[in-house]
C-alpha cells in the first residue's frame, strides 16, 4: 500500500534488499536495483509495478545481489544470456544438419552415407523443421515429422529419427540448444510411438540357398567381364559387395596369400584380413592388371564397378538373389555343413563381436582356422575340376 501511494517522481528506496528502489517517471513506475561495480554506479531494471509486486521485486533483487557477491556484474550476465539466446536461435535445423553431416562424414566408411543422410532428412525433416531454430524444436515437432511415415515407411522413419537425434545432440554439445533431446527413443518417443519391430516386417537380402551356390557360381564363371569376376571373388571371400568391387592390387599379400582390407574400407572401421583360397588366388592370377588404376576389377572408366553391375550379372542368369545374399549363403553353409563355431564364421564375415570368446580366438589360431574354413567353402562352391 505504501508503494502504491508514492506519487513524487524520482527513485524511492523500499527496503528489504540494499539498493532496491521504485523509480517514478511521469505515469510509469518500475523497480530498479542500484549497485556499484569497479567504482561505477549501475542501475538494473527489475520490471514494472504493479505487474511485478514488491515481494517479487525483492526476490529478483536478492538473486542479482547473489551474483554480485560472487563477483559477477548482473547486467553483464543478463546481456551475455541474451547473446547466448541469439546465438542459439541463429542456427536453424537445416544449418545444423549440413554442419553435422560434414563433421561426421570422415568417420563413415561409405561416401554414400552422407548423401543418404541428406536425402532422407531433406525429404522428411526439412519441410517441417528445416527453418526452425534447433533451440526451439520440441517433441511435438519431432512427432509431426515421424507420425506420417512411422507405420508406412517404418525403416526410413527410424533412420530419420536417429539422424535427427544425432544432429540435435551435436547442436547441444555446441551449446546451440539445451535440455533433453526430443528425438531420443528410450524413455521418450518409445512411449508415444509403436515399436518398429511391431509395425514392420524385416526384409532380409534375398540369398541363394547354400546348396544352390555351386551351380550359381558355375554359371557366373561362364560369363565374361569384370562384373562376373568381381562377383566370383566376392563369393569366394564372403565379403560385402563394396569391398570386393573396391579391391586393390596393393591390398593383396602374395607371400601370405592374404587380402588385407584397411579399416577405412570396412563397415566396422577395423582392418580385416581375408585368407585367400587356392581358387581365389587362381582367379586373381588370371585377372589382367589395367594400367592407370590399382583396382582389380575396374569399370571401363577405371572406376569401381557399381553394385548394380553385379546384380545385373545375376539377373541375366536368372539367379534368384542379390550379391550381398551370398554372405548369408556362406553363413548357413558354415553352420550347417562345416559346423564352424559361430565366432569363427562371424569373424570371417567381419562382423564385430565384443566378447571374451572372440578375444580368445584372436590370441589363438583364429587366422589359421579361418584360412581352413575359407578353403573348405571354396572347395564346396567352386570344386576344382568340376
Amino acid at each position: 500500500m505504501e508503494v502504491s501511494r508514492l506519487k513524487v517522481e524520482g527513485e524511492h528506496p523500499v527496503g528489504g534488499v540494499p539498493g532496491l528502489y521504485l523509480r517514478i517517471d511521469g505515469g510509469s513506475r518500475a523497480w530498479v536495483l542500484r549497485y556499484n561495480v569497479d567504482g561505477k554506479r549501475r542501475r538494473m531494471g527489475l520490471g514494472a509495478f504493479p505487474g511485478v509486486p514488491l515481494a517479487a521485486a525483492r526476490e529478483r533483487a536478492r538473486k542479482e545481489r547473489a551474483l554480485l557477491d560472487l563477483g559477477h556484474d548482473p547486467i553483464a550476465e543478463r546481456l551475455a544470456g541474451r547473446e547466448r539466446q541469439i546465438q542459439k536461435r541463429a542456427m536453424t535445423f537445416k544449418v545444423a544438419m549440413e554442419k553435422c553431416i560434414d563433421s561426421k562424414s570422415a568417420e563413415w566408411s561409405n561416401a554414400k552415407h552422407a548423401q543418404q543422410w541428406t536425402n532422407t532428412l531433406t525429404t522428411y525433416a526439412l519441410p517441417s523443421i528445416g527453418e526452425m531454430s534447433v533451440a526451439d524444436i520440441t517433441t511435438d515437432d519431432i512427432l509431426k515429422v515421424l507420425q506420417p511415415i512411422w507405420t508406412t515407411k517404418t525403416e526410413t522413419a527410424t533412420r530419420v529419427r536417429q539422424r535427427i537425434e544425432t544432429i540435435l545432440d551435436w547442436a547441444t554439445v555446441l551449446k546451440k540448444r539445451s535440455g533433453d533431446n526430443p528425438a531420443r527413443w528410450g524413455g521418450h518417443l518409445e512411449v508415444l510411438l509403436a515399436r518398429p519391430s511391431k509395425v514392420t516386417n524385416v526384409v532380409h537380402h534375398k540369398a541363394v540357398p547354400y546348396a544352390e551356390s555351386p551351380d550359381a557360381f558355375r554359371r557366373i564363371s561362364a560369363t565374361h567381364g569384370n562384373g562376373g569376376r568381381a562377383l566370383m571373388f566376392q563369393i569366394l571371400t564372403a565379403v560385402r559387395s563394396g569391398e570386393a568391387r573396391g579391391a586393390l592390387w596393393s591390398e593383396i599379400d602374395d607371400q601370405s596369400a592374404m587380402w588385407i582390407l584397411p579399416a577405412d574400407r570396412m563397415k566396422g572401421r577395423r582392418e580385416h584380413r581375408v585368407p585367400l583360397s587356392s581358387q581365389a588366388i587362381a582367379l586373381l592370377m588370371a585377372q589382367p592388371r589395367i594400367a592407370g588404376t590399382d583396382l582389380i576389377f575396374p569399370s571401363l572408366k577405371k572406376k569401381p564397378l557399381s553394385d548394380m553391375t553385379l546384380s545385373a550379372v545375376m539377373k541375366r542368369l536368372s539367379i534368384e538373389g542379390v550379391p550381398h545374399g551370398f554372405r548369408s549363403s556362406f553363413k548357413d553353409w558354415a553352420t550347417e555343413v562345416a559346423h564352424a563355431p559361430t565366432e569363427l564364421s562371424e569373424m570371417a564375415l567381419a562382423h564385430v563381436i565384443e566378447s571374451k570368446t572372440e578375444a580368445a580366438y584372436r590370441r589363438g589360431d583364429l587366422l589359421a582356422r579361418r584360412a581352413k574354413l575359407m578353403q573348405q567353402w571354396a572347395d564346396y562352391v567352386a570344386p576344382v575340376g568340376k
